[in-house]
């Protein structure tokens, strides 16, 4: 007997839910179930710094939501108005202003919510930038820009550059006298660029400063362009973390070829879920209780005024305290063009190499110690002194010209001379490198030793035992797996040297093909030349029998070894 089916049957394994036959439906048109098996299951270790780039990540989100939000009560435009007689604040009754200003101010007090979005879009800003700051030099200290995470690096500084011009524009556009003030200093940099500069400020403000078109223009950019980036460049940046795998930091059972941690699905969708509310809700808490950006008590812009105690954002302030900080009596006329040294050097000239050595390291790294294989496992930037001394300089420099940038409010407030906090700051930021350096390098020399006193010793517990011969010593306890693995699991590593003039045939080597030139044996002596080898595992067996039974567990009087060495408790410093 045979059976025909009609067309309407299922068959007995098809699924009846309606989230079953949508999902069938997606894994036949675009291969769904690929997709869950490939990204779901994907592993990410577990670590609190990793949290960094999700808190931009929902930074950026809140921003999106409450911007969507400001767009339809914002008017960019730079046309003239009158506040309303009969809206509030009072103050503003009746002030002439631009259609930007007077929107901005009317949301803030007639539209219900208007002045809760707005200054939590201004905090989710702030922390955007904090987040991807922080988050850039978490993975600058720990190495995880080695290859193959190059292009990542420079994505992520992508995101940061896109960041600044994100909140500049933003920024900007209220049109209030603070804002306005911006706006100058961003006219004025662009017009001490040589020959282009005032072709690139006629450009951008479409005239004379500050013209009619830079609020529109900067709204386009601020809403449309700069948004549509960031989002392209957050999904090529996640795209490439799952390709490369994650990196993690050492531990036992961690190397290069695997990733300890938890799948996406469902620890880390859950717990990413989670972590974006309470991100959300701490903005929500800040933009409720905390007041910023209150541009009514500035006033409509007015290029007469300028008050003190002025500083932009904080993420723009470096460049405020350059300018503070260069001396103004600094210009030179060549070939008949005005070049302003005193705004040409601290606003693009200082920015520029502070970023682009931040840009470059990878490759400036990559070049110096001739390390072209893959890493997946971070370094302890103590394991690295040179790299971390570096990045501690470039924190240290920016945090300078943030102060620099607020010179006028600490001399009021401590009651100080602005002329010699300026001058302090000057000599400070040319001694800072030379200062900072071998502190810092030192430091992370003498914790290198530390941890190889720790391993040959493990931790001292304080007490002291009397062994048969009447010698006391302390009684120790030893470092367990996950702490012996973090100390010992790393490689110090070692300056290139040049090729010996005749390979191992004896035929002479010409001269292009005898490795590394004399610049770059340089630089890589200079990067490698003090460091602490780890402890080998020599080392440690040899440490296990001369520790008298000192260890916790065991009996004092039941093993008597000779004293050790004072060379195992001690760490060894090799100098090429």
């Amino acid at each position: 007997m045979t059976t025909t089916a009609t067309p309407n049957a299922l068959p007995a394994s098809a699924p009846r839910t309606a989230a079953g036959k949508a999902g069938v439906m997606l894994d036949e048109r675009v291969g769904g179930a690929k997709l869950v098996k490939e990204f779901a299951r994907k592993l990410f270790p577990d670590h609190w710094s990793f949290l960094l780039g999700e808190i931009a990540l929902y930074s950026f989100i809140t921003l999106i939501i409450t911007g969507i939000f400001l767009t339809m009560f914002f008017v960019p435009s730079m046309g003239h108005t009158v506040y309303p007689e009969d809206a509030l604040p009072v103050t503003m009754q009746g002030v002439e202003m631009s259609e930007a200003f007077r929107s901005t101010v009317y949301m803030s007090f007639e539209v219900k919510g208007g002045l809760l979005m707005r200054q939590i879009h201004h905090w989710a800003a702030l922390l955007f930038m904090a987040s991807i700051v922080t988050h850039m030099f978490r993975i600058f200290f720990t190495g995880a820009f080695r290859k193959p995470r190059e292009i990542n690096w420079l994505v992520g500084f992508g995101l940061m550059i896109l960041g600044l011009l994100a909140g500049f524009s933003g920024y900007s556009l209220p049109d209030d006298v603070l804002s306005g003030n911006g706006l100058r200093i961003a006219d004025g940099v662009a017009k001490s660029i040589p020959i282009i500069g005032s072709y690139a400020s006629y450009g951008l403000f479409g005239g004379e400063f500050p013209g009619t078109d830079i609020i529109p223009r900067l709204f386009t950019v601020h809403i449309l362009i700069i948004p549509g980036l960031i989002l392209a460049l957050v999904a090529v940046h996640l795209m490439l973390v799952v390709v490369y795998k994650h990196t993690q930091y050492p531990g036992p059972g961690r190397t290069e070829k695997n990733v300890v941690g938890f799948p996406l699905f469902p620890v880390y969708m859950a717990k990413a879920g989670g972590f974006f509310f309470v991100v959300f809700g701490v903005l929500a808490l800040m933009g409720a209780t905390m007041s910023i950006n209150n541009v009514w008590n500035y006033g409509p812009y007015d290029p007469s005024p300028v008050g003190a105690g002025a500083q932009p954002d904080w993420y723009m302030l470096f460049l405020e305290g350059a300018l503070r900080l260069m001396p103004g009596q600094t210009e030179v006329v060549i070939g008949g063009f005005t070049i302003p040294f005193n705004v040409l050097v601290p606003g693009v000239v200082i920015p520029g190499i502070l970023f682009g050595l931040l840009a470059m390291w990878p490759f400036i790294e990559q070049w110096v110690t001739g390390d072209r294989r893959e890493h997946h496992v971070l370094d302890r930037p103590r394991n690295v002194p040179v790299r971390t001394a570096v990045g501690v300089i470039i924190i240290a420099e920016f945090g300078l010209l943030f102060a620099a940038g607020s010179n006028d409010i600490i001399a009021t407030h401590f009651d100080l001379s602005i002329n010699q906090i300026t001058w302090a700051f000057r000599v400070a930021f040319f001694a800072l490198p030379f200062i900072l350096f071998p502190l810092v390098k030192r430091i992370c020399l003498a914790l290198q030793r530390r941890d190889r006193e720790l391993v040959l010793e493990g931790h001292n517990t304080g007490r002291l035992v009397q062994l048969p011969d009447g010698s006391m010593h302390s009684w120790h306890r030893p470092l367990d797996e996950h702490e012996r693995w973090t100390l010992v699991g790393y490689e110090a590593g070692r300056p290139v040297l040049e090729e010996p003039e005749v390979d191992e045939n004896g035929v002479d080597r010409p001269a292009g093909q005898r490795g590394p030139g004399k610049l770059r044996r340089a630089f890589s002596r200079w990067f490698y030349e003090d460091r602490v080898e780890p402890v080998t595992p020599a080392e440690l067996a040899e440490a296990e029998t001369h520790r008298h039974g000192l260890v916790e567990g065991t009996d004092p009087a039941e093993e008597h070894h000779e004293e050790p060495p004072a060379s195992l408790s001690s760490a060894r410093l090799i100098r090429d």
